[in-house]
């Protein structure tokens, strides 16, 4: 062999190659061949194994109305039994007779209904126009003032024009005591105190509390001030007793 040969066919043994590649082919067409006949085994199984669907009769429609109602609305239309609750006849005003010396008389008078509207209290004034010149009176004044748990807004609190001062017990001045009184008054809508009460007594037991209750009826208030109307309200406040300022 010569060398331009050697160096065109490679090295090794040049029939062993040309064997090598043959094999090559023959295998690749054998396992071509082997995937194919398996895949069309399989199709063929399924072929043979399927049944053909059975027939179920034959429906002939002639119109569209033999169709029906779909289905949805054909259960709608199913009646609903409904359990009818059966009312028991009234009693009262069915005649029955009774002796005759149980009869009511015949000159008994019975109440009508414009026997009873006339008996009903007549309905509340909502307007006042609707008075004319009728006077209003208040009888018992009391129950428009507010107790002294109840709120009461207003947008300018009560002030003191004239504050009177208390006078000294003069137990508590030959004792030498001193103290303080919170009271709770209730100022109308003219600025009069109207009640007071102690809310925290001073503790000493020597008159400050008459004392101090005397003075806050006495005192004089502007009073509370609500959507530009004066209102009667509830103020708390304390009173010094002191033994510098003379009492």
């Amino acid at each position: 062999m010569s060398k331009t040969l050697a160096v065109l066919s490679g090295y090794g043994a040049l029939e062993l190659k040309q064997a090598y590649r043959k094999n090559m082919l023959i295998g690749m067409f054998i396992a071509s061949g082997l995937h194919l006949v398996l895949i069309g085994g399989v199709m063929l199984i399924n072929i043979l194994s399927s049944k053909p669907p059975e027939a179920v009769g034959r429906i002939v429609l002639e119109t569209t109305a033999d169709l029906g109602a779909p289905p949805t609305l054909s259960a709608q239309d199913i009646p609903i039994p409904v359990q009818m609750m059966q009312r028991a006849q009234p009693t009262v005003g069915v005649p029955t007779p009774v002796p005759d010396e149980e009869a009511p008389e015949e000159d008994e008078d019975f109440v009508t209904m414009d026997d009873l509207a006339a008996m009903a209290a007549p309905p509340p004034v909502m307007d006042l126009d609707d008075m004319g010149d009728q006077e209003i009176v208040i009888e018992n004044m009391e129950e428009l003032l507010p107790s002294p748990d109840e709120f009461v807004a207003y947008e300018e609190a009560p002030e003191k024009i004239e504050d009177i001062h208390p006078d000294y017990p003069e137990m508590a001045r030959r004792a030498g005591i001193e103290g303080v009184v919170w009271v709770n008054a209730l100022v109308d809508k003219e600025g009069k105190v109207r009640d007071v009460q102690i809310l925290k007594d001073s503790g000493a037991n020597a008159g400050f509390e008459e004392s101090a209750i005397e003075a806050a009826k006495k005192t004089v208030w502007k009073p509370a001030i609500s959507n530009g109307q004066p209102v009667a309200t509830w103020v708390s406040y304390r009173i010094i007793f002191t033994l510098k300022g003379g009492g």
